[in-house]
Formats: structure tokens, C-alpha cells, sequence
């Protein structure tokens, strides 16, 4: 009896998916396009929509498909005869067989009828071809030992990933679907007791003026160091988490994980930041732990703290955070560590922009709303007295974040900067005031916070201690006043009276600065 022969292929051994296989084609709907848009001024319009030159399988096809795409971007008719003179400006007309072949093109297709269906087919063979092409190079690659596998992990999902962008293409919709959507998103949030249609932060004074976080919405919290950026989107994630069960997903690019939550466990348990550091708490205290802990251990809410994460990273992680978790707002701390690895940026400034772009793309993918922290420019340090608000301008190496962003707001504590009363003598000692700058759906304005800095937190200020003698109105739990960055002539507004904030820190504490978290 014959031996039978093993076939099973062995893991380490290669498959060549190309050997005696052609590439994925359509020469004769790739005529039929061309030909199409010869005979028809107005096919273009429709084929440039789903086609670029690359797509045509023939260069043949490319050198044709691009004439006629500058004539086009000219304004000037294409036809046999333009064709064939700008073919011969480029160069190509040879190339592509004379005028003779071009001329062939137009007895391929009797009507343009069906050009939309061809076009489509032409395109899912050019996405069958890179996939195949990217399989290729992802296969020689992890042949060679000298490869990092992790950078090829990562190269092979860019690739996939910039090829899946190119394929999503949205068509315009008539506008009554897309009322009764808009309908029923009204009266959904009408039905809500607390008046808000977004995620809402915690703060009732801020959701009051945003009515939550919208989706889709890309909101940037910028302020100068020390100012207490990841303290306030911490509070914030804590209360979206812990208050409202909603799942949220923190990128801290500066922090580790375990520093992180450092934070988040000094702001739940109000202990003292040494004390959680060192561990040496008293009996109490550790009653007082373990009892106030358990709200944010079974908190919907997950922190990543890769290192210099990149937009595509960012992307694959949040959909998978979205698929099984179902999150409902992305908080990015903060978005100068990111880089847009794969993106071939030519300098920071438009790295920075292609990051802003791909962060409000993402949103809008996902319909969440996302949250990236922004540093500042120097320039507030050298301005005076009230000068040091924040402003638009002061937005660091790009203005594409105020042109992609929804929403932009400051953080500014004037305590920071030795400003420890205003015009009117009233304290602003433990006062932090979150300024609306950028509001493109509502109303900019300003909105006072306490911030605790021994407890790392923010809170709304209580009207009952304060009362609303100083010129604010009271609303819920927080007060709001005018943003002067949009009305500079309004007269500065006064803050609550002195040690009302709970802060037992000497003044021009450097805590923030020494502190461990």
C-alpha cells in the first residue's frame, strides 16, 4: 500500500495568494465607465463621487480617467476630441494606444444609464486588490526577523484602516427623515426630568448651559499647567460614571493608570493624597475607604494610558470600548501627546491639525461626544491682572482645535496667579471659573466651580453658603455670569465672599505642582 502523504501545510510554511491567480479586474465596465463619460457631459459628476484614478485596473484607464478629471476641474467640455488634445499635453497620448484607442472607448456603452452600478463594481475590484497587496506586504514583512512585530501590528492596521476610511462614503438624504429623527430626538429629551439630551457632566450650572454633552460633539478644555485640567475631567468622569452610569472611556497620555486612579480614589474618599500614597491610614479612615470606594469599582469606567497614543490607535480601541461597553463619552488627556503616526504630516502644527480633524471625524463615527484637553501658549503668563483669561488665540500650535472643536473652554483660577480678590474686594480664594469661549450649538458664558485641591476635585458651589448678594443668579446649585470674552466693556464680576471654599491651603500653594497624583 502507497504511504499517504501528509498535505496538511505546516504553520511556518508561506501561501502565496497571487501565484497563477489574476488580480481582481473589470477592463470591459472600465471601457463602459470611460466611454460613458465621452458621451454624457453630466457622468462625470456621478463616477468622480465613487472613483479615483487609482481605482482603473489599466494605467491605460488611469492616463484617460485623469484627462478628463482636469478638464473637468477646468470647467471645459470632455470629449473625443478634448480628451485626446489633453492626453497629448500630458504626455500620455501615446501611451494609451493615440487617438485611435480613445475614440474606441465610446462604442463600449450605448448610454450612461447604468454608470453608477459600473463605477461601484471598478471600485470593489480596486478594494479587493489592496487588500490583496496590503496582505502581501504584511506577509514578506513578518517573514523578517529584523521586523518589530509590534510596528508591523500597528502598520498593518493603518493600512487597513486608511482603506477602510476611503471606502466610507456618505450620500446625501432627503431633509424629512431626517426631521422625524430630529422629532423624536426632542421629544425623547423632553420626557427626561432633569431637561438635558446630552451626557451630563455632574456640574448643574454647565449642563444647564450645554444641556449635556451632545453626540457627535468634539469639546476641547484647554488651560495653562496647574490649572487643574485632569482634576476637572476626572470630576467630571466621575460623575458621568458614578451618578449617571455612563460609560466612559479616559486616555491619559501623561498618567499611568495607577496614578490615574490615585486621583479619582482621593477625590471619592476626600483622603489625603499622602496618606493614599504612603497607605498609612487610621482604622476610620480605612472604614471611610472601603466604604466610599465601592462606588467607583463598579463604575462603568475604563482608563487606557498608552503612551504616545496615535489617532489610528485610538480609533480601533474606541470602537471595540464602544462595541462591548457601550460607551457613551471619550476623554483624551491630552491632545498635544498624541501623534498622527501614518499620516505623513509635514510639520507639528499640521500634525496637530490632522489629529484635531481625525478626533471630530471619530466623534461623529462613533456619535459620541469627545473631550480632549488642550494645553495653552505662554502668552497668558505674559499678560496682566485680568489679562490672564484665557483666550482663543492662546490655543497652542494650531488653530484648526478652535476651528474642528464644538465647544472650547478654559479653566482659570485667578488664586493660581497671586489674584486673590477682584474689583469689588470679594475673595476669589478656591474660585475656578470655566469659560465658555466656543460654543458653535448654544450660549458661551462663564461658570464658577469650587476647587478643592486637597481633595483634587471640583464641585458646584453650594448657593446656600453664598447666597446671591454679589450680582449672580442663582441657579440650582452653581451660579453663572456673562462671558467677557465675548462683551469685554461688562464690568468684572465679583466672587463670593473669603473662606467660603473650603480650601485650608496657604495661599500660592504649590500643592498641585508637589503633588504625587
Amino acid at each position: 500500500m502507497a504511504e499517504k502523504r501528509n498535505t496538511k501545510r505546516k504553520p511556518t510554511e508561506a501561501v502565496d495568494l497571487g501565484v497563477g491567480k489574476m488580480p481582481p479586474q473589470a477592463l470591459e465596465l472600465e471601457e463602459a465607465v470611460l466611454g460613458a463619460m465621452l458621451l454624457e457631459k453630466d457622468a462625470f459628476v456621478t463616477v468622480s463621487e465613487i472613483l479615483k484614478p487609482d481605482c482603473f485596473y489599466k494605467d491605460t484607464h488611469q492616463y484617460i480617467y485623469e484627462a478628463i478629471t482636469n478638464l473637468n476641474g477646468r470647467q471645459e467640455p470632455a470629449d473625443i476630441l478634448t480628451v485626446t488634445e489633453e492626453l497629448r499635453r500630458m504626455g500620455r497620448l501615446e501611451e494609451v494606444g493615440g487617438a485611435f484607442y480613445v475614440t474606441t472607448l465610446t462604442s463600449r456603452v450605448a448610454s450612461a444609464a447604468h454608470i453608477e452600478y459600473h463605477s461601484r463594481i471598478i471600485y470593489q475590484k480596486f478594494l479587493q486588490r489592496e487588500m490583496i497587496r496590503i496582505s502581501g506586504v504584511i506577509q514578506t514583512k513578518a517573514y523578517d526577523e529584523s521586523e518589530d512585530v509590534n510596528d508591523l501590528l500597528e502598520e498593518a492596521e493603518n493600512s487597513l484602516f486608511m482603506l477602510s476610511q476611503g471606502s466610507m462614503k456618505r450620500d446625501a438624504v432627503p431633509i424629512r427623515p431626517v426631521i422625524t429623527e430630529a422629532i423624536e430626538l426632542i421629544k425623547i429629551a423632553g420626557k427626561r426630568t432633569d431637561g438635558l439630551s446630552g451626557v451630563p457632566s455632574g456640574f448643574t450650572e454647565l449642563d444647564r448651559i450645554t444641556s449635556g454633552w451632545q453626540s457627535s460633539d468634539m469639546i476641547v478644555i484647554a488651560a495653562r499647567p496647574a490649572m487643574g485640567k485632569t482634576a476637572f475631567v476626572l470630576s467630571m468622569a466621575r460623575n458621568m460614571a458614578v451618578k449617571y452610569r455612563q460609560g466612559v472611556a479616559v486616555f491619559s497620555l501623561e498618567m499611568s493608570n495607577v496614578q490615574l486612579v490615585n486621583r479619582l480614589i482621593v477625590a471619592e474618599t476626600e483622603l489625603h493624597p499622602d496618606k493614599i500614597k504612603n497607605g498609612k491610614l487610621e482604622p476610620y479612615e480605612w472604614e471611610q475607604f472601603d466604604h466610599k470606594i465601592k462606588s467607583l469599582e463598579d463604575a462603568p469606567l475604563f482608563v487606557d494610558d498608552t503612551a504616545g497614543l496615535s489617532v489610528f490607535e485610538l480609533r480601533a480601541k474606541c470602537r471595540r470600548l464602544k462595541k462591548q461597553h457601550n460607551i457613551k463619552i471619550i476623554i483624551i488627556d491630552y491632545l498635544q501627546l498624541m501623534n498622527a503616526s501614518g499620516m505623513n504630516p509635514g510639520n507639528r502644527q499640521e500634525e496637530v491639525s490632522m489629529i484635531s480633524r481625525s478626533l471630530k471625524g471619530l466623534a461623529k463615527e462613533l456619535n459620541v461626544p469627545i473631550i480632549a484637553l488642550s494645553q495653552l501658549s505662554r502668552a497668558v503668563e505674559n499678560r496682566t491682572g485680568d489679562g490672564k483669561r484665557p483666550q482663543l488665540s492662546d490655543l497652542r500650535e494650531s488653530g484648526a482645535i478652535e476651528q474642528d472643536a464644538d465647544m472650547v473652554l478654559f479653566i482659570h483660577r485667578p488664586e493660581y496667579y497671586k489674584i486673590t480678590e477682584d474689583e469689588q474686594g470679594n475673595s476669589l480664594i478656591g474660585l475656578a471659573e470655566i469659560i465658555i469661549a466656543k460654543h458653535r450649538n448654544g450660549a458661551t458664558g462663564d461658570v464658577r466651580l469650587r476647587f478643592r485641591p486637597e481633595a483634587i476635585r471640583f464641585e458646584d458651589i453650594e448657593v446656600d453658603n453664598y447666597g446671591s448678594g454679589f450680582g449672580m443668579e442663582p441657579v440650582g446649585e452653581a451660579m453663572t455670569f456673562g462671558s467677557r470674552m465675548n462683551n469685554p466693556v461688562l464690568p468684572p464680576t465679583p466672587a463670593p465672599a473669603a473662606g467660603n471654599f473650603g480650601s485650608n491651603l496657604p495661599l500660592g500653594s504649590s500643592f498641585e505642582r508637589d503633588n504625587p497624583f
